[in-house]
Order: C-alpha cells, then structure tokens, then sequence
C-alpha cells in the first residue's frame, strides 16, 4: 500500500522564500561571528560535552537521512516525512549544541601530522562548505512537500539529500579526528 500526504501548508511562496532567506542570512551570520567570541565562563563542566553531543546528534541525523531515502524508495511517504522532519529538529538542537560548544570551549587546532593532516583539512573544509550553503536547500525542499509540490520537492531533494547526508557524516568525522585534541 501506498501512503499518501496531503499538503501540511498553505502555500505562499513568496512569504516563504523570504523566511528561509531570512533565516538562513541570520543562522549563517550568527555562526560566521561566532568564531571571533568566546565566553570565558566557569560553567562548571566541560564545555566539549557539547561537541559530543555534536556527533550523537550528526550521527542520528545522518541515520534518519539514510532511513528516509529508504522510506521513500518503498513508497512509505508518511514514514519518511516523519523521518525527515525528526532529522529537520535534531539539526535544529544540533545548531543550539554547536552554538553552544563554540562559545564556551573556544576553537581546538588539529594536532595531526603528514596525510592524516591533509584528509582532515580536505574533509573539514568541504564540511563547512557544505554546512554553510545547505540550510536554505533543507528549507525550501522541506517547503515544496509541506505544500504538497512533490514534483518540485523531489527536484530539489536530488541535490540536497546528497548534500545534507555528506554534511551529517563528516560532522561526525570531523568529530572524530579532532576529539584526542580537546582540552
């Protein structure tokens, strides 16, 4: 059996577009200006808890994802669109964690030496690329479904399932190589 979704929003695009620019412009801002403030607060436990939590949550999210594109492959809509909007608030407390972490903890240098250096460098810039240009692609994708546009929802969702995905997975490896450096 097929499930079928009937549209979650109204649509208005233009007030919508101008949302998740909006949005975007101010989530990107506020990250961007948050690597020239650090909080020297005592808040009596360490502060890279926060990047732990980081990657529990990038882990889950890139599962959700996974188990997503499974969903919709076998014609369980309303499976993935729960799926889907799961990932879409764990990336939200994901953002508030990240937030958090860099404010209280400040910036770690990789510690790294010869290829493994390289590889993590390659694997860090790409992620912030990525990370810094998906919000808007999740939010206008998640939009095109929510009006119930599955044609344009599954255009966009081509380019930015594959994007979100990577973002996800190398959060975690990011995660991964620079943990043994925390302080």
């Amino acid at each position: 059996m097929i499930d079928s979704l009937a549209p979650s929003l109204r649509k208005n695009d233009k007030k919508a577009g101008t949302l998740i620019w909006i949005f975007s412009f101010v989530i990107f801002s506020a990250i961007a200006a948050m690597g020239a403030i650090h909080l020297k607060v005592d808040i009596g436990f360490d502060a890279h808890i926060f990047a732990r939590i980081n990657a529990i949550l990038n882990s889950l999210v890139t599962l959700l994802l996974a188990a997503a594109l499974v969903a919709v492959k076998l014609r369980k809509l309303v499976l993935h669109k729960n799926l889907m909007l799961t990932a879409m608030v764990l990336s939200i407390l994901f953002l508030i964690s990240y937030v958090c972490h860099h404010l209280l903890a400040g910036d770690t240098k990789y510690g790294g030496v010869g290829a493994i250096r390289y590889l993590y460098f390659f694997i860090l810039t790409t992620h912030i690329f990525l990370a810094a240009i998906i919000m808007p692609f999740v939010l206008f994708t998640a939009y095109r479904a929510l009006i119930a546009e599955f044609p344009q929802h599954k255009k966009l969702a081509r380019i930015t399932w594959p994007i979100w995905f990577y973002v996800s997975m190398t959060g975690v490896l990011v995660y991964l190589f620079i943990s043994p450096y925390y302080h």
